[in-house]
């Protein structure tokens, strides 16, 4: 929520507007290329895994990218 709440603002002061779809967490593996994408955010619900997925695999073709619903 905190990152949100910046985000907004400073995107404010530029005459933008943003909105949050959802939220979740990352683990990212560095040393063995692995990034899993899980869990919701209290606040703004659970965002889409498999749209933040394509994304990140887009930016990291070598590593092996994964999501699940489950898990906090």
């Amino acid at each position: 929520a905190d990152l949100f709440e910046r985000t907004a603002e400073e995107l404010g002061r530029h005459g933008l507007s943003c909105e949050c779809l959802g939220g979740g967490r990352l683990s990212h593996r560095p040393e063995e290329r692995k990034i899993h994408v899980y869990g919701y955010s209290v606040g703004f619900g659970r965002a889409d895994h498999a749209v933040t997925t394509e994304k990140l695999k887009a930016e990291y073709p070598d590593y092996k990218i994964t999501w699940a619903d489950e898990g906090y």
